[in-house]
């Protein structure tokens, strides 16, 4: 990181006065003859600048990365119980895309016990080869040799990026690889491109959503990412090409301070992204008769209810029920947007829909920059109409 130096052969007291007064957050001090910065400084260089050469900004050297000894792009498979979730297809076009920039392979991941059909499953989405390892100890996720697994891959095989999907276990390994490998990871991209000369431009949304930060790590391989499900689209399956690679790694890698003794699956929870069919709810619709009212429309067209962040704080919706950075990335193809106003942070969450019907008040609510379909007018007078139309073509139908 860079550095400020004081060159205090060149302070006088009314430059350093001068500092000390202009330093917006009283990092600077000035006693006994000696200027000195504390660790309030935010490196703002406002001092470099006006300081006439008494503080230098000294940049550290930059470590170079041979970028040729790193090469494809590798999805990691999240699979269990042998079966592959599904932002591990997506992940494998979004990877055959980029790949076709550089003219990489694409590679994917795939680490467990007894995976041999999943393995020849992803040779349908485009993979060039499929790493695993497949091993006992493997059977259960255990963060510690998941780890020793995904390094010892890394280490022979060399990916120059390598995509993530934003699940449970996904949110796990991914930063402690990446640490692993001293290499930073971007976590929620919504948007990835590739540089011909490999450097993955990670976009995503940040301060609140307020603005897309694009970043680069052009000093250091491999690059790590995580995407969340339904941000990118399914590739349709094709005919199986490429080859499943059986890697091996030292048993004692593999060992762990933790002990699976039983495993239970818990009850299916309804999953928003799953859905083909939502109605959300805002702010503008959240009384006890307009949220009746979208259960009913909900119901009538197979779908479900979901709603924005407030209404989850207020209590009024579960937390698994909210669209947005914060909540569930969703892709259904019908999504009624109902008194909501449309802030970054819902969008974020919801624009790939085939298909966006919004109704609002508010004629200039950005919700209607993304809808397909706008409706100006009051929700609460609306929905009874919408309501009564589509039980009338359900009963014709």
């Amino acid at each position: 990181m860079p550095s400020l130096k004081i060159h205090q052969e060149k302070v006088t007291p009314s430059v350093a006065q001068g500092l000390v007064k202009g330093c917006p957050f009283g990092a600077i001090s000035y006693e006994e003859g000696k200027l000195a910065i504390s660790s309030g400084c935010k490196m703002c260089k406002i001092c470099v600048k006006r300081g006439g050469g008494v503080v230098e900004l000294v940049e550290d050297a930059k470590k170079e990365v041979d970028k040729s000894l790193w090469c494809g792009i590798c999805v990691y498979a999240d699979c269990q119980e042998g079966e592959i979730h599904r932002v591990t297809y997506e992940l494998c076009g979004k990877a055959r895309e980029l790949a076709s920039v550089t003219g990489h392979p694409v590679y994917a991941l795939l680490i467990g016990h007894g995976i041999e059909a999943p393995a020849e499953q992803l040779l349908r989405y485009g993979v060039d080869k499929v790493y695993t390892y497949d091993h006992p100890a493997l059977e259960h996720f255990r963060i510690e040799p998941y780890t020793a697994a995904f390094y010892d891959f890394i280490e022979k095989v060399k990916p120059s990026s390598i995509l993530v999907g934003a699940t449970a276990l996904g949110r796990q390994l991914a930063p402690r690889v990446a640490a692993r490998c001293r290499a930073g990871l971007t976590a929620d991209c919504t948007v990835l491109e590739m540089k011909d000369n490999t450097d993955l431009v990670q976009i995503r949304p940040a301060f609140g959503g307020n603005i897309m930060a694009q970043i680069i790590s052009p000093a250091t391989r491999p690059q790590f990412c995580t995407v969340r499900y339904k941000v990118f689209s399914e590739p349709k399956p094709t005919t199986p090409h490429g080859e499943v690679v059986e890697m091996s790694i030292a048993p004692e890698k593999l060992s762990s301070r933790v002990e699976v003794l039983k495993v239970e699956s818990k009850p299916k929870d309804v999953d928003i992204s799953e859905a083909d069919v939502i109605v959300a709810v805002g702010r503008g619709a959240q009384s006890e008769g307009m949220r009746q009212m979208a259960q009913e429309l909900a119901d009538l067209l197979g779908g479900v209810v979901a709603s924005t962040r407030p209404l989850v704080e207020a209590g009024i919706f579960d937390a698994k029920q909210q669209i947005g950075l914060s909540g569930r990335t969703v892709k259904p193809k019908l999504i009624f947007c109902l008194g909501i106003s449309g802030a970054v942070q819902f969008t974020a969450g919801m624009k790939s829909s085939d298909v966006i019907v919004a109704i609002n008040t508010d004629a200039n609510a950005p919700i209607f920059d993304v809808a397909h379909y706008s409706v100006v007018g009051d929700v609460a007078e609306i929905m009874p109409k919408l309501l009564s139309y589509v039980k009338e073509v359900k009963h014709h139908v």
